[in-house]
């Protein structure tokens, strides 16, 4: 099939790689414009762009350049923009989206299911209306959560709509036959710093799923503290406290304790929590923490 694919950051690349191996005619890729990155501020090509540029295939970053090609056919995944009506009317798309729609259309599908605490998510492909998300579903497929943060999940979801993709393609009957989307309609906003801000009054089990969705912060004697990485602690620990017992970094939070397990300190590199208290806290064995927004 002769297509034009639109895609952006690290989790498109499945899907343009199984684009390719399947034999599609990859006529156009869409991504969006370089931005600027790093300290010294240069322009850098997406994920996206890089790899469609190592296999030869042509880029633009102009939507309107998918008129020109003459595709049967778009392939989204994660373009990080809105396709106009007036494009699909002329190219029907399809959309490799990573939720079980309709829950959590839009930005920040996996982000917010981790939020939840969602027993499961997984991906949709589903041809693209001017709404957000909001079109008939070709094929499904489930991922159980467990404990993943939302980079591993995101990964293994990339991989998973890329293999859904491709079936559906390759069948006229998928194609032709997708069905209305059914269930509790809930909208994936992009997530805010708000969303990430840990909190002594909140629970043990919320403080985890922050940590998970990736830049959960705090205070510690007034210096930002990005949580990487904690797990529940069966340990007993008085709310907004944080201690160095045996090796470990304990913290209290509303009903019961949390073990950090990797920290990055404001301005410094990511380390194991025990190498920050040692580095930062020296022979201190306690102190407080508190929100960033307090």
């Amino acid at each position: 099939m002769r297509v034009a694919f639109l895609g952006t950051p690290e989790a498109a690349l499945p899907t343009l790689r199984a684009l390719v191996r399947e034999g599609h005619d990859v006529a156009l890729v869409v991504t969006r414009a370089d931005r600027r990155r790093g300290r010294g501020s240069e322009l850098s090509a997406s994920p996206v762009k890089s790899l469609a540029r190592s296999m030869g295939l042509r880029v633009s970053h102009q939507l309107s350049d998918v008129l020109e090609v003459s595709v049967e056919r778009g392939v989204v995944v994660a373009y990080g923009a809105l396709v106009p009506a007036a494009v699909l009317a002329q190219v029907p798309m399809v959309n490799v989206h990573f939720s079980l729609l309709p829950r959590w259309r839009g930005a920040a599908p996996v982000e917010r299911a981790i939020l939840a605490g969602d027993r499961e998510t997984g991906v949709s492909v589903m041809t693209m209306e001017a709404g957000l998300d909001t079109g008939p579903v070709h094929l499904e497929r489930r991922v159980v959560i467990a404990e993943r943060d939302a980079t591993a999940l995101r990964d293994e979801l990339a991989l998973i709509g890329a293999e859904a993709l491709v079936e559906v393609l390759a069948s006229a009957t998928l194609l032709e036959h997708a069905r209305p989307q059914e269930g509790e309609v809930l909208y994936a906003h992009k997530l805010t710093r708000a969303d990430r801000v840990l909190d002594p009054s909140e629970s043990v089990e919320l403080f985890v799923r922050r940590c998970r969705v990736g830049g959960a912060e705090l205070r510690v004697r007034e210096r930002r503290l990005v949580i990487e990485r904690a797990v529940a602690s069966a340990s007993s620990v008085e709310p907004g406290a944080v201690r160095f017992d045996d090796g470990n970094v304990l913290a209290g939070c509303a009903d019961g304790a949390v073990r950090w397990e990797r920290v990055r300190p404001e301005g410094g590199a990511s380390m194991t929590a025990p190498a920050w208290w040692r580095g930062r806290m020296r022979d201190d064995r306690s102190a407080t923490w508190s929100s960033t927004g307090s």
